[in-house]
């Protein structure tokens, strides 16, 4: 490696916290409010329909709705994340957010009345876009993150899901509470998601390619160089030089420590996801426990609704940001286990003491409820979005953070629709949650074995970018004058 590359992959790591870095984080994190939003309002959407007068649904129907944008953004993040390798990072971003703008907006206004296919089908495109911006938005902010903080600014990208999730409920209320048709409601509950999308669509378009990927993958030193001035204001000079050019990304993938790495991250992720998008999109269902069966109707919604909303209140959201916020302190393994402890222990709680599940103990089935979202969130659902840009070299970084983020969007698509039959067969509640103990308790097994700690790492040292064979070529590099 030239001296003058090294120079400015240490002007990356060390440059301090500054208003680029905020930026970015608000054109990245935008699309991740949208995706937990639009992922997460679609089980409040099932209830409205089918009280607004749409014919009941079968279990398979509500399983199928609930799920689908889950299994396509398993697609989606597969395919974005070999492209964001393939094209670059410049290339595709923003196009993930056009293709969950058409999906929101679909959804809400090209469904015609009791066409629950033609909504799947809407709801399948709007994934494809949510699991791109997954690939997409974690290793474009990584790439421009230093050392030190890079685990917050990536982990405050990942908790505007918080603000999403959060969004939800309130929006519902609120149009309720307004007095509109119910008719109108679920469209305007689908079509709010395009609008956060929207707003940063063109930005991303306008972002220059990172720097970390023309200088490891393209070996252009010198537009590396321009674009990290452009983008954050620090001068740079450039002349000419040997270079070096690593090997290709197959050689890469087939290596023994590129696939542990990730069964670790994409396990990990699989099995919390499971556990989050379970509960998270069924908290309706789930909650409705705790409403005595004399209130039913727009009545129970509105209740199972609050429910849902002090749960992603008081719990889940500050979870996702004091994780984001001593992350770089704590480590990421280290939170990660933590989480997956704690929600293993709230799990077999709920599941192993039935009465919890009753009108009688609403308090205190909450409390315990709340504490396992809590540390889904101050746990593995912050974590498993941070590992993966970071435990992969540039060349792949796309492709291990798509792969690792399908494993996720696999586990919830395969939470969500067994969690509607499980709710409606002999194993109940009950069952469920002692389900989802054994998976978490399997999440940290994974954690303990098979994830390094990054933090506060060089990014090129912790992803093995530097042991990646290479092989001199001739190319333009740059002196950082700062």
């Amino acid at each position: 490696m030239t001296d003058t590359k090294q120079d400015l992959l240490e002007s990356i790591n060390e440059t301090k916290t500054s208003s680029f870095h905020y930026k970015t984080w608000i054109i990245s994190g935008l699309g991740f409010f949208t995706d937990a939003y639009d992922l997460f309002i679609i089980g409040v959407v099932t209830s409205v329909l089918m009280l607004s007068g749409w014919n009941k649904f079968s279990t398979f129907e509500t399983s199928l709705l609930d799920s689908t944008a889950l299994l396509s953004a398993v697609i989606g993040a597969l395919i974005f994340g070999r492209l964001l390798d393939k094209l670059g990072r410049k290339a595709i971003y923003g196009l993930e957010l056009i293709i969950l703008v058409i999906g929101a907006l679909g959804s809400a206004f090209l469904t015609p009345f009791n066409g629950i296919y033609i909504l799947i089908i809407w709801r399948f495109i709007l994934g494809i876009g949510i699991g791109g911006d997954y690939a997409t938005s974690s290793t474009i902010m990584a790439e421009y993150s230093n050392r030190m903080s890079r685990g917050k600014l990536v982990g405050m990208v990942f908790s505007m899901q918080s603000l999403g999730l959060l969004a939800g409920p309130l929006v519902t209320l609120g149009l309720i509470y307004s007095g509109m048709s119910l008719g109108l409601i679920w469209k305007l509950l689908l079509a709010f998601g395009a609008i956060p999308a929207l707003v940063v669509v063109y930005f991303r378009r306008k972002m220059p390619e990172t720097p970390r990927y023309l200088l490891n993958v393209k070996n252009d030193v010198k537009t590396a160089t321009k674009n990290w001035k452009k983008y954050t204001g620090i001068n740079t000079t450039t002349d000419v030089k040997t270079e070096t050019k690593k090997g290709s990304w197959t050689d890469i993938i087939l290596q023994r420590k590129f696939l542990l790495t990730l069964i670790g991250t994409a396990g990990s992720w699989f099995l919390m996801d499971w556990a989050l998008y379970g509960n998270s999109i069924m908290s309706g269902q789930m909650l409705s426990v705790l409403v005595p069966s004399s209130v039913a109707g727009l009545s129970r919604l509105i209740k199972t609704t609050e429910y849902s909303a002090m749960v992603f209140g008081f719990a889940a959201f500050p979870g996702y940001w004091i994780a984001t916020f001593t992350i770089d302190r704590i480590g990421r393994k280290t939170i990660q286990i933590i989480g997956f402890t704690a929600m293993a222990v709230s799990f077999a709680v709920l599941g192993l003491f039935h009465q919890l599940l009753s009108v009688a103990f609403a308090t205190q089935f909450l409390v315990i409820y709340g504490i396992s979202y809590f540390f889904i969130e101050f746990g593995p659902n912050v974590t498993t979005f941070i590992y993966p840009p970071e435990v992969f070299p540039t060349r792949i970084r796309g492709l291990g953070s798509g792969s690792s983020a399908a494993g996720g969007k696999t586990g919830a698509f395969i939470g969500t629709f067994l969690n509607v039959i499980i709710l409606g067969s002999s194993i109940g509640e009950s069952g469920l949650f002692l389900i989802l103990a054994f998976l978490s308790a399997m999440g940290l097994i994974l954690t303990v074995f098979l994830l390094p700690e990054p933090k506060r790492q060089d990014l090129d040292k912790i992803s093995g970018e530097n042991d990646i064979p290479t092989e001199n070529i001739q190319s333009t590099s740059s002196k950082i004058e700062q």
